[in-house]
């Protein structure tokens, strides 16, 4: 954080000077002025300083939560959130005020403007407070159905979704859920957004009025509805890759063995293409669980569970009448490995 929002935007703003470039306008985070509970606000309110410091036409805008048709960071939790059955209440978490993205573009284009307004800080803030469970409840009515069950829950399991939150960080996927996100929702997203108001003349709209001005269509509810499965469907898919590896090498490896000996290969071959399965299976499995290797560990699945088809079909063909179906359970695998390639990407 600290090389994105303080180290580069300061490089940026020299830049910005020694190319004569006057007018800069920075995103902020609402409250970062104030407190600064996370290494997030601490950073954000860094770079306001170091840009606040130049010799530069600056304008820092600080958004509470953006509200807009894309669905993307606290946007999207809000969406998916709503899509649960029961909808659970974080503790500790403050008010926030949500804006519209429509009013944050309009808010940009007037400081654009040939002598707009220079080296001023505002928050751009919705016309009222509402409580994060409430702003979930509003969403779940624009996706038009029934309200859910609220459902309170202990800090304890709040802190274990923040630091599964952190550990899918680590390994590369951006999460809204986190540690950061704890301290940050603690204090909440509010502000005054009557100075905006006055300055630029920009009226903005309530979040209910706002939703119900876009009615929600079919792919909003897909949306929200695959939202929280994402996750799962990556972790449960990498787990089962890493465990099939696993038991090929353990508790499986006797089996394995006996289906390759009767299918024709030889004792020290059947145990190298036993080994190197279960080896590969691992592989895949780390790669689809970091994000940066996780597409070409989806193509590995993909071509892999082919290729075990195919080996098994010439090998063993027997094994498509079993009754466990270990031939057919394939082609579910081999869905799901779709449905994560479709859904990969965040934007």
């Amino acid at each position: 954080m600290e090389a994105v929002h303080v180290a580069g935007s300061a490089a940026l703003y020299s830049a910005c000077e020694s190319a004569g470039l006057r007018r800069v306008i920075l995103f902020s985070a609402i409250g970062s002025n104030v407190d600064a509970p996370s290494d997030f606000s601490r950073t954000k309110r860094e770079g306001e300083a170091a840009l606040m410091a130049r010799d530069l036409d600056w304008v820092i805008l600080r958004p509470s939560v953006v509200i807009g048709r894309a669905a993307y960071g606290g946007s999207a939790l809000l969406r998916g959130l709503a899509a649960l059955p029961v909808l659970p209440v974080m503790p500790d978490t403050a008010a926030i005020q949500p804006v519209h993205l429509d009013d944050v573009v309009e808010t940009v284009l007037f400081f654009l403007q040939p002598g707009a307004p220079s080296r001023i800080a505002i928050d751009l803030a919705g016309p009222r407070q509402i409580a994060f469970s409430d702003a979930v409840a509003l969403f779940r009515g624009w996706l038009r159905w029934r309200p859910a069950y609220r459902l309170q829950l202990p800090s304890w399991v709040a802190s274990v979704a923040y630091r599964a939150g952190d550990v899918a960080q680590m390994l590369g996927w951006r999460t809204p859920i986190n540690t950061t996100a704890q301290a940050e929702m603690r204090r909440g997203a509010t502000g005054d957004p009557e100075p905006w108001r006055q300055l630029t003349g920009t009226a903005p709209r309530d979040l209910e009025a706002a939703l119900a001005g876009e009615p929600a269509s079919v792919q909003e509810r897909w949306f929200a509805r695959l939202y929280a499965l994402k996750p799962l469907i990556f972790d449960v898919f990498g787990l089962f890759w890493i465990a099939t590896g696993i038991i090929s090498l353990s508790a499986g490896w006797n089996i394995g063995m006996s289906l390759l000996l009767e299918g024709g290969l030889q004792g020290n071959v059947a145990a190298l293409v036993v080994t190197a399965g279960a080896l590969a299976d691992i592989v895949i499995g780390l790669a689809i669980l970091w994000r940066p290797l996780c597409r070409y560990g989806l193509w590995a699945a993909l071509i892999i569970s082919l290729t075990y088809a195919v080996i098994g079909t010439v090998l063993v063909p027997r094994l498509w009448a079993d009754p466990l179906g270990p031939m057919l359970k394939i082609w579910p695998v081999i869905m799901l490995n779709l449905v994560a390639m479709a859904i990969r990407e965040d934007r």
